[in-house]
């Protein structure tokens, strides 16, 4: 799994076992962290032509491989039904009738010797449907303790169980905007927050971030780097406040949003990705809303989704629905994922 923060590449080698219901265990896990290169090049992505992208690809795909070699050998894994791969997402346009990740060719079967089911975006796309989020299915079958299963990663999006069906969709930008603003002093992440913390809130900006329109947009909905560049990053760049002020009300900002979904009493909300870490945005989580916030193990916050994409991959194997169509609001609920084997 390879998210929009680029981050790095989540491995996790799991096993799924179906009694009454579907129980799973993550056996080991670990983030390969980019090379600044790797990074520059993912960031840059988006605006290459397409020979240039279908080069990029070849070599992102024989890198995927490799790195799952090296996980492989290190944590001596020697059995594995297949290798099931997110790849990492440059274009989404769903509204457009496109979605395209790299790191999903014949290269990657052959690099890392494994068969792999990967591509899980495309033909629900096609379907007419958003390509996303693709999560909520293993929420649905793996997580069924929880009303709410909420994601911290490059956005916040958020699943749970309404009228006998499964909802989901991207709430707003969230480890994405927050990275970019602190990358200008050099650093990944906000630490637990507490630049954030440190900072004022400003109200005006605020009061327009929170005015978006997609924020009233009826669900099923999705976000993408395109659509922060054009309709988020010019409005806080408007203000030109101090990088701390403008954490602060960014802060406030998801906050305010994740609490207009998950605002209910007597229900429990696992949070998981990245920004779990991040005190200070739980904090004012908690403040806005009245639902029970419980934080899983490191493990399950760092990988549940590459854990649930690896799930994606067991239900293709099994020809079972690993796309609701109650999520994505494509044509018909449906089983997606590409198969590739080695040639040799």
């Amino acid at each position: 799994m390879s998210g929009t923060s680029l981050d790095g590449i989540d491995l996790a080698c799991c096993t799924f076992k179906k009694n009454s219901k579907w129980e799973f265990e993550i056996n080991c896990a670990e983030t390969y962290p980019y090379s600044s290169t790797w990074r520059d090049d993912l960031r840059d992505a988006i605006n290459l032509d397409k020979d240039s992208l279908q080069v990029l690809d070849a070599e992102y795909s024989n890198y995927l491989g490799d790195v799952v070699k090296s996980f492989m050998a290190k944590h001596h894994i020697t059995d594995l039904d297949f290798v099931a791969s997110h790849g990492h997402t440059v274009w989404h346009r769903p509204d457009l009738g496109y979605t395209f990740q790299i790191g999903n060719r014949q290269e990657l079967a052959d690099t890392c010797g494994l068969k792999v089911i990967c591509d899980f975006r495309t033909q629900d796309v096609n379907l007419g449907g958003q390509g996303a989020p693709l999560v909520p299915i293993g929420d649905k079958l793996l997580f069924q303790d929880y009303e709410f299963c909420l994601n911290l990663g490059g956005f916040a999006n958020v699943s749970f169980e309404k009228n006998g069906e499964r909802l989901a969709f991207d709430i707003c930008p969230a480890n994405l905007v927050l990275n970019y603003f602190v990358s200008e002093r050099h650093l990944d992440f906000d630490d637990r927050g507490k630049l954030a913390a440190s900072g004022q809130l400003h109200g005006p900006l605020l009061d327009q971030l929170n005015a978006i329109p997609f924020y009233n947009m009826a669900p099923p909905k999705s976000l993408g780097l395109e659509w922060v560049k054009e309709h988020f990053f010019p409005v806080v760049e408007s203000y030109n406040l101090a990088m701390e002020d403008v954490l602060r009300t960014l802060v406030e900002h998801i906050a305010i949003q994740i609490s207009r979904v998950i605002k209910k009493e007597k229900t429990k909300t696992l949070i998981t990705g990245g920004g779990a870490f991040n005190t200070f945005l739980i904090s004012r989580i908690k403040h806005f809303s009245s639902t029970e916030i419980v934080l899983p193990n490191p493990k399950v916050i760092n990988f549940k989704e590459a854990l649930i994409f690896g799930f994606l991959g067991v239900l293709r194997e099994r020809n079972e629905t690993n796309c609701l169509k109650s999520v994505t609001g494509a044509r018909q609920d449906h089983c997606s994922g590409m198969v590739l084997k080695p040639k040799h």
